[in-house]
């Protein structure tokens, strides 16, 4: 969804007081798990996430950079893109069964609260995206947001 938002605490400020708890709490669990990981905001046609970490991307329409993992808060849900693998698999897919009621894609994982989701699975998750990260020197990403301003 996008947001109209120059600023993380502007784009937290513009959900519902129930959503920003939800965001605030995993916004903290992320930076817990990986202090290292620049966080910023991100902003394109039709979404408004901060990123934390960030990778280039190239493909035959162009290239950019894509956060290694970004933080959406949509209609109905809250999703986590995850642009890292584990065991041949996305991290979405391979935490599928032990990260508690979320519906995950290929590279996102949805929930609608954090009451709902294990935030101790979650950190595992968010620590072998960085590993992953760590080790690779190809580009990914996705190319549909683009950073904001200054890095926090």
């Amino acid at each position: 969804m996008r947001i109209e938002a120059s600023t993380i605490e502007e784009m937290l400020a513009a959900v519902s007081p129930a959503r920003r708890s939800d965001l605030e709490i995993v916004d903290g669990v992320i930076r817990q798990a990986a202090p290292e990981l620049e966080r910023q905001l991100y902003a394109g046609p039709s979404i408004t996430m901060i990123g934390y970490g960030s990778m280039d991307w190239h493909n035959q329409s162009g290239q950019g950079v894509w956060p290694l993992i970004g933080m959406a808060s949509q209609k109905q849900y809250i999703s986590l893109y995850v642009a890292a693998s584990k065991d041949g698999e996305s991290i979405a897919e391979h935490y599928r069964d032990r990260l508690g009621k979320t519906n995950n894609g290929k590279g996102c994982i949805r929930f609608r609260r954090t009451a709902a989701i294990d935030l101790d699975v979650l950190a595992d998750a968010v620590r072998d995206a960085v590993s992953w990260a760590s080790e690779r020197s190809e580009t990914y990403g996705r190319g549909c947001a683009s950073p904001v301003g200054e890095k926090d």
